[in-house]
């Protein structure tokens, strides 16, 4: 009979747990959660989080805090949330390079980007621009490909980290025009851009968001940007592929993640809740207004695409024999 007892009441307990769990749960979130940014603030990935973010914390009715992370190309972030604690209160907009680019280049990386992370959803796809600066004698790709060929090994170009889409941008436009350029990494688009600026880069692969205000001033010149089709928000800037260079393809792309260990509902209402904001109208007006077009999905949908962005880059990094030194 004891015996009986014992079973029975362990049940009952258990039950309790699973209760308690799933009441929790249930409320989520019931304290402020922190959404990562593995660069510096005010580049494109910074600015398209704070965009998300405001949105988020009205619906979610509690605090999202942005917080920056910079340096290794992003992969410093990635490798904090990794190691979070997978309650749900921390997330991270990752990018293609910390995600599809760096594990070809760096041996040790202290994650697995197609093991440690729960994908919630894409959030934005765009492409890069080449920008220059004024004093630099290129007003088109093609002046800025023979600039490239004169002075081999002189014509630089700043990005946002090593790995990251604008370097792979740099990288693929060297291949197939067969220059050789200098890579001047940053931690984030901002301080590569106060560097162009200030005259001490001669060109930067830029997120749209961070290039937009200095183009539109004037105090920059767009040559060329980086994806398949022209850009809605700068359609009298051409493609680099129909600049001479057909084929050339190299889209940027941020997307949300939480640990890998994150519980199934609670993933599930992160995507929710960003699939809501991203689908936004107003969210959307603005991030399109920085050149950035918001791509939600499923989880599922998301781990397929960097498991194929993965694959692609990881050539490119080997035919390049590109290096995180």
């Amino acid at each position: 009979m004891k015996h009986l007892q014992w079973i029975r009441f362990f049940w009952i307990f258990h039950a309790l747990v699973v209760a308690a769990a799933a009441h929790a749960q249930s409320g989520f979130p019931s304290k402020p959660v922190t959404m990562l940014v593995g660069f510096a603030p005010g580049g494109g990935t910074d600015t398209a989080a704070r965009i998300v973010a405001k949105k988020l914390a009205a619906t979610l009715g509690q605090s999202v805090v942005v917080e920056n992370n910079a340096g290794a190309g992003g992969n410093i972030a990635n490798e904090i949330l990794a190691r979070a604690n997978p309650d749900g209160y921390m997330i991270l907009l990752s990018s293609v390079g910390s995600l599809a680019v760096a594990p070809h280049m760096i041996t040790n990386l202290p994650y697995n980007p197609l093991k440690d992370f729960a994908p919630l959803t894409m959030a934005v796809t765009f492409p890069n621009v080449l920008v220059v600066h004024p004093s630099v004698p290129a007003k088109t790709l093609g002046e800025f490909v023979k600039l490239a060929a004169a002075k081999p090994g002189v014509v630089n170009y700043g990005s946002s980290g090593i790995g990251g889409a604008g370097h792979l941008a740099g990288e693929l436009l060297a291949m197939v025009a067969n220059v050789k350029m200098i890579h001047v990494p940053y931690k984030g688009g901002a301080p590569a851009m106060a560097d162009l600026m200030g005259g001490q880069l001669m060109s930067i692969f830029s997120a749209p968001p961070t290039a937009f205000p200095f183009i539109k001033a004037g105090k920059i010149r767009a040559l060329a940007v980086t994806g398949p089709t022209r850009s809605a928000s700068m359609p009298d800037v051409p493609t680099v592929a129909e600049s001479g260079y057909p084929g050339y393809e190299a889209l940027n792309w941020y997307c949300y993640i939480a640990p890998v260990k994150t519980p199934r509902d609670i993933t599930q209402r992160w995507n929710r809740e960003l699939v809501a904001v991203l689908s936004d109208p107003d969210t959307q007006t603005q991030l399109h207004s920085h050149g950035m077009d918001p791509a939600p999905g499923t989880g599922e949908a998301l781990q397929k695409y960097i498991e194929r962005e993965y694959a692609v880059w990881g050539k490119v990094v080997k035919a390049a024999g590109i290096t995180a030194n």
